[in-house]
């Protein structure tokens, strides 16, 4: 057999919390040392792991959380975590509080859609189906009106196959022209909506003849009856539906940029249309995690804003994270623990991260190297750790990448100690910027 090569590599992308798969606690939610690609801050991923069981239990809607600690401590990380603990069904929106500021519409206008975007509603709809192997497929051909030496399908008539019976159906020209235009054909398993005519291809059923490549998936000939009732499932999120009906409103929307601003009749219109299908049985709501980092950059417009749609009965579990100290509040002039506002902060639960040890500095570097594919040498390991307790984590781990390109130059596959300095003299940290700063000062512009 001929050789096929891969031309294609996989996509490979390294954030700076790409490694994290979660909290890394045990079934007792203690925090183990390392553990979901995160290292130390044993109680702030404690706390984070009784956030997680609130929000599941439903406990957390419209309630607050805020990570304070000093640049660099994980707090991020603690709030990707919390995302990867939630799973897929949960709403995870990450923000910058800087976002906000658009010149597109106003800030509490942006707030309010990304606080939207983090509300899901999982709904569940049963709707008439036709699903089988199609077994037969006649067209009745017509010359096309426009083009007379063409033509087109006026109906056509079909016949599915399930492994219990078999039907046959006549179908008007939209459906046979969506079959001849989708590629369908006689060996396909296809699910025909009664209500809409959307037809989809699911795949071809057990073809006699396999292809060591192919694009068709082999799917099994359907159970039950042709025509049956098949219950979907799908979440969008309030923001979507916002979109949706703000779109439908009027002729105007279709012209209008995506970004535009939402009005308030559409929402409440929304909102009761959720509420109408949680009582039917048909929809459920489910309150997501809206993540605000550098919360310091909000000012007193945003923060009141927030104060208040937090009280909604239709509000996200909010995380904001800050890593400074007294701070003023933007727009006032009184300060405050990390530049918030006293009755807001009040009503935050917040969880206090800490300055990582030597040991949980080199575990955390090494834990890094290793989720980049990079071979380390102990001394080099040890250095960037002196690096990193001495100036900043994130500096010792932004090295690694200059330090393994050095090393490849040298057609080296382990980064040595040698590596490192190299690395470290070609690139500042932010205390030896500013003494260049200093030094230079004269010869800057201003």
């Amino acid at each position: 057999m001929e050789e096929i090569r891969e031309l294609a590599t996989r996509f490979e992308r390294y954030s700076a919390h790409s490694h994290i798969s979660g909290l890394g606690l045990d079934k007792d939610l203690r925090a183990k040392t390392v553990g979901g690609g995160l290292v130390g801050q044993k109680k702030a991923r404690e706390a984070a792991g009784i956030i997680v069981r609130l929000i599941r239990e439903g406990k957390m809607a419209g309630r607050g959380i805020l990570i304070a600690g000093p640049p660099g401590t994980g707090k991020t990380a603690i709030a990707v975590a919390i995302s990867k603990e939630l799973g897929r069904d949960i709403p995870f929106v990450q923000a910058s509080a800087s976002e906000f500021y658009s010149s597109e519409m106003k800030k509490t206008e942006a707030l309010y859609q990304t606080m939207r975007k983090a509300i899901g509603v999982r709904i569940r709809e049963t709707r008439r189906v036709l699903e089988g192997e199609l077994v037969e497929l006649e067209y009745n051909m017509v010359p096309n009106p426009y083009n007379p030496t063409q033509k087109i399908p006026e109906s056509a008539r079909i016949t599915l196959a399930t492994k219990k019976e078999r039907r046959t159906f006549s179908v008007g020209s939209r459906l046979a022209l969506q079959f001849m235009y989708s590629g369908i054909s006689e060996g396909d398993v296809i699910m025909i909506d009664r209500e809409t005519g959307r037809i989809s291809r699911l795949g071809k059923a057990n073809p006699e003849k396999r292809y060591d490549i192919d694009i068709d998936d082999v799917v099994e000939r359907p159970d039950g009856n042709v025509e049956k009732d098949r219950e979907f499932t799908y979440v969008v999120t309030l923001h979507d539906l916002d979109e949706a009906r703000a779109k439908r409103g009027s002729l105007l929307s279709l012209f209008s940029s995506e970004s535009r601003e939402i009005d308030s009749e559409v929402r409440q219109a929304v909102d009761e249309q959720v509420k109408e299908w949680i009582e039917q049985g048909i929809a459920e709501l489910i309150p997501g995690v809206l993540f605000i980092d550098e919360t310091h950059l909000m000012d007193i417009e945003l923060f009141a804003f927030m104060n208040r749609a937090m009280e909604s009965e239709m509000a996200p579990i909010i995380i904001l994270a800050s890593n400074r100290g007294f701070a003023r509040i933007r727009g006032t002039d009184d300060t405050s623990p990390h530049g918030v506002p006293l009755d807001l902060l009040d009503r935050l639960l917040i969880i206090t991260t800490e300055p990582y040890s030597k040991e949980e500095i080199r575990l955390i570097i090494e834990t890094r190297a290793a989720e980049m594919g990079l071979v380390i040498e102990n001394e080099a390991l040890e250095k960037l750790t002196e690096i990193g307790e001495k100036n900043s984590l994130r500096y010792a781990i932004q090295l690694l990448a200059p330090a393994n390109e050095i090393a490849k130059v040298k057609n080296s596959a382990r980064i040595d100690v040698e590596d490192v300095e190299k690395a470290e003299q070609l690139f500042a940290d932010v205390s030896r910027s500013s003494a260049y700063l200093k030094e230079w000062e004269g010869k800057m512009l201003l």
